[in-house]
């Protein structure tokens, strides 16, 4: 049995205009960070895993590839439970960058807990919707929010 995780993750980024410097930041981190330690394992398919994550006709699909390269299947998941967090973890996230900016210690730490709390609740949302497709842990689950969310960004 080969390795439950992703050793290469793209997103499909046709469908987004623009990002500020902010945003690409917690984009590359993401990434950095999935690919450094990442439990991903599709039912029924032996990784390492390579990803790639769109986002299709309101649905995120992840097309899981094998290490060579040839899709083995895509996950879809509708992103309508998705919305108010994104749009939530969006305003948080608008916010705490203004405050790395101008605002107190105790301020920033106050939306940075916030913050986490709304990406933590993002992270159980999508192992739920995975459920019976692919099995992810909580880390991983917060980052391919981060990355869902990157997706959003029209």
């Amino acid at each position: 049995m080969g390795e439950p995780r992703i050793i290469d993750i793209k997103l499909d980024e046709r469908t987004v205009i623009r990002r500020n410097d902010d945003v690409e930041r917690e984009k590359e981190v993401a990434l950095f960070d999935l690919l450094e330690n990442n439990r991903f394992e599709p039912d029924g398919l032996d990784g390492p895993f390579k990803v790639v994550m769109r986002v299709e006709d309101n649905r995120l699909a992840i097309d899981i590839h094998d290490a060579q390269e040839e899709l083995l299947d895509t996950v879809r998941l509708g992103l309508a439970r998705f919305r108010r967090p994104v749009r939530d973890y969006f305003a948080i996230c608008d916010s705490y960058f203004k405050a790395m900016r101008a605002d107190s210690p105790k301020g920033i730490e106050a939306i940075d807990m916030a913050r986490r709390g709304i990406h933590n609740d993002a992270a159980e949302l999508l192992q739920e919707c995975l459920e019976g497709k692919v099995t992810v842990d909580f880390d991983t689950a917060r980052r391919l929010f981060t990355l869902i969310c990157v997706l959003h960004i029209k």
